[in-house]
């Protein structure tokens, strides 16, 4: 069974859900998400003899959310990994991360590699610091109009998203998976800044499978708080930038393992493919090439639980220590 405490760690407190014995796996959800993103793997990770821990990240669910926005940047981040392996007692940890939580899970393995035993990205590719600020340069590149801007701006998507959680909510997800009817690369997530972010996306009158009623409860009630927190992670894209220059042009080198979806869109990102191709190359200790999985969009853990449950099993357990198998 799951459970679920709060631990305090690098000066906040942390929610978190547990289950298992065994080597440390530390799963980091992204946007807009929380633990509960990890539900389907739990069970397996724990079965194949792994301790598997999910926090609410800073800012999100039932964690604390610092007010101000620089206390959300990606050394804050990788230090609240960081404090969590400590705080439950162990010296080293796999470290899984998708969408936003892929930064994380990249850049705890790329800062501190001495506790990192392997780190898996969902959707997400590793770090690649480009030579100008991210916010500054699609601000010119696309008028203002790209997402990621959109959502640094100080309360607006706070009050869109806010307006309605659970319809907002219900679209993000829908019109992110591959569920939707339109292929990743299909359009860049531009922003029409006097309609929004969701005013274009559609609204399903049934969710898929993989995604119930019961899940938008869940996720609903998790932002009941509000979305400023989150977004506050958005808000640091440039300052993050700044932060992490003294590894620039640094590759993770520990264990290393990347899966996404071919419907996804953030693969698509101008650039993007180009690199992913590339990443056998540039990090000497991927595990397998990048692992695409057909007709699956952003949501890639909840999307294709058993792919990406198999692909993570044979990781973790070939990357660390082998797992000591609960007892029966």
């Amino acid at each position: 069974m799951v459970v679920h405490r709060m631990v305090d760690v690098n000066g906040v407190r942390l929610h978190v859900a547990e289950q298992g014995d065994g080597p440390l796996v530390v799963l980091l959800h992204g946007f807009p998400e929380s633990w509960h993103s990890w539900r389907h793997q739990f069970g397996p990770l724990a079965d194949a003899g792994f301790r598997v821990v999910a926090p609410d990240q800073r800012g999100y669910g039932r964690s604390d959310r610092p007010e101000a926005v620089d206390a959300y940047t990606i050394l804050h981040l990788v230090g609240d990994v960081v404090g969590l392996i400590q705080a439950l007692g162990e010296e080293k940890a796999h470290v899984v991360g998708h969408d936003w939580g892929a930064p994380v899970a990249w850049h705890t393995a790329l800062l501190r590699p001495d506790l990192v035993r392997g780190v898996a990205g969902l959707s997400v590719p590793p770090p690649s610091r480009g030579p100008h600020p991210p916010l500054a340069s699609m601000q010119e590149r696309f008028d203002g109009r790209f997402y990621w801007n959109y959502f640094a701006r100080p309360g607006v998507a706070d009050a869109e998203f806010a307006k309605d959680t659970r319809t907002a909510l219900r679209k993000f997800f829908y019109s992110a998976s591959g569920d939707a009817p339109r292929a990743a690369g299909d359009r860049l997530p531009l922003v029409d800044p006097g309609r929004g972010w969701l005013a274009d996306m559609p609204d399903p009158e049934v969710l898929p499978d993989w995604f119930t009623e019961d899940d938008l409860d869940a996720l609903t009630e998790s932002f009941s708080q509000g979305f400023t927190g989150a977004l506050n992670w958005y808000r640091n894209m440039d300052r993050n930038w700044e932060l992490t220059a003294p590894w620039h042009g640094a590759v993770v080198t520990t264990p290393a393992l990347y899966m996404y979806g071919d419907r996804d869109l953030v693969p698509a990102f101008p650039g993007t493919p180009e690199f992913i191709e590339r990443l056998p190359a540039l990090m000497p200790n991927l595990w397998r090439p990048p692992v695409e999985l057909a007709g699956c969009g952003h949501w890639t853990q909840q999307e294709r639980p058993a792919e990406v449950n198999a692909a993570l099993v044979e990781f973790l357990t070939r990357s660390g220590a082998q797992p000591t198998r609960p007892s029966t």
